[in-house]
């Protein structure tokens, strides 16, 4: 049974489930502006043979597009997994409000581990954080995928 989540969450849990079931590590992640879903996505690295399209880094491309500004202020992005340097870079310049993620990252998360680059000096744009919204099916997710790779 699933638990009731903030609904940009449940949409971002059931883009991972579809990544996996392509072959990618199932991330999802959604951008909202005023409570409405602006841009969608999840990782999409082998689809498009880009290093760079991991879901949030995608999301926030789509979500600038259509809002038609390089800025995203007052966007929330909500995402299934911690986000690496790369993204939480791509957060911070993108200057979004509210991050909302899911599952911890140990190995390769930059925001709560590793670098924990929002506290970073040089970080010039400090996003709101929450986690854990929905960690445990975000990490089954993650922990059948590898699994099966194993």
């Amino acid at each position: 049974m699933r638990l009731a989540l903030p609904v940009p969450m449940r949409i971002a849990l059931d883009l991972a489930a579809e990544a996996a079931l392509a072959g990618e590590v199932p991330v999802g992640a959604v951008v909202t502006l005023d409570g409405s879903v602006i841009a969608t996505s999840a990782n999409m690295m082998l689809a498009g043979n880009d290093p760079t399209a991991h879901a949030e880094i995608v999301a926030i491309r789509r979500a600038a597009q259509k809002l038609d500004r390089p800025r995203l202020e007052g966007c929330d992005l909500w995402v299934t997994l911690e986000p690496c340097a790369m993204c939480a870079g791509a957060i911070a310049h993108a200057r979004i409000g509210r991050l909302y993620y899911a599952a911890e990252d140990p190995k390769g998360g930059a925001v709560v581990h590793g670098p924990r680059f929002f506290a970073q000096p040089t970080c010039h744009h400090r996003p709101e954080v929450y986690g854990g919204i929905g960690a445990g099916e975000a990490a089954d997710q993650l922990r059948q995928f590898f699994a099966i790779r194993r």
